[in-house]
């Protein structure tokens, strides 16, 4: 089996259209039909991608979306008849990794599942590792707590954004690990990674003159030109 997949669509019609679809591509599927169900659900079973419907009853899709990307980093394509820019924007935004506008072509959406399953496990960092248990990480004189979301250095609070938290735990976590632009877009933004490169390029700036003790020459966020960034030697 390739992979298991959470249909939240209130049409039953296109829901078992895509599930008997996907059953022929050798994915298994759960219909849900209401939108106070999808968390439930989602929560009861581990599920490989999530297809949602951005018209529901009982709870709408941006709510789910948002709802499920607080706990989760699965991927998520949203299937929807709103074909426009402004719902299309929310929907990535939110945290959806795709969007394909009803009515669509199975083969497309085949395509598309696969291709964002693929994403998430090149990009994505194994639970265990993502949630330690171990507690303090260090990395010469820094310290991060990914409990308290905390940074010190030298003994001294250092005050974070939430994403550059992210990413500077990440660095720490897997200090021998180079991550391209893509891989953060894809792990600290859960998005989809369009080529914004100033998006990054502002947030490493930011933590660089917030840990480094000369930003123009960092020790601790290394970047590897042309290919991605990395913790330092430090």
């Amino acid at each position: 089996m390739k992979g298991k997949l959470l249909i939240i669509e209130d049409d039953a019609g296109i829901g078992g259209m895509v599930s008997d679809y996907m059953a022929k591509e050798d994915y298994c599927s759960r219909i849900v039909e209401d939108g106070n169900e999808a968390l439930a659900q989602f929560q009861s079973d581990a599920y490989d991608l999530v297809l949602l419907d951005l018209m529901l009853p009982g709870r709408s899709g941006l709510d789910i979306l948002q709802q499920i990307r607080s706990i989760s980093r699965v991927p998520i394509l949203i299937v929807s008849a709103k074909d426009n820019e402004v719902d299309k924007a929310l929907g990535l935004r939110f945290g959806a990794d795709d969007y394909i506008a009803k009515p669509f072509s199975l083969i497309e959406l085949s395509a598309r599942i696969e291709a964002s399953i693929r994403r998430a496990t090149q990009y994505s960092v194994p639970e265990a590792a993502a949630s330690p248990a171990a507690g303090l990480l260090t990395a010469g004189e820094l310290t991060v707590d990914p409990d308290s979301f905390m940074v010190r250095k030298r003994g001294e609070e250092i005050k974070l954004t939430a994403k550059e938290f992210q990413i500077l735990k990440l660095l720490v976590q897997h200090p021998t690990r180079v991550y391209t632009k893509a891989m953060l877009y894809q792990l600290v933004w859960n998005d989809e990674y369009y080529g914004d490169e100033n998006l990054i390029n502002v947030h490493m700036r930011r933590l660089r003159e917030k840990i480094e003790d000369d930003p123009s020459s960092p020790r601790y966020v290394v970047t590897l030109w042309g290919i991605g960034y990395r913790l330092g030697e430090v």
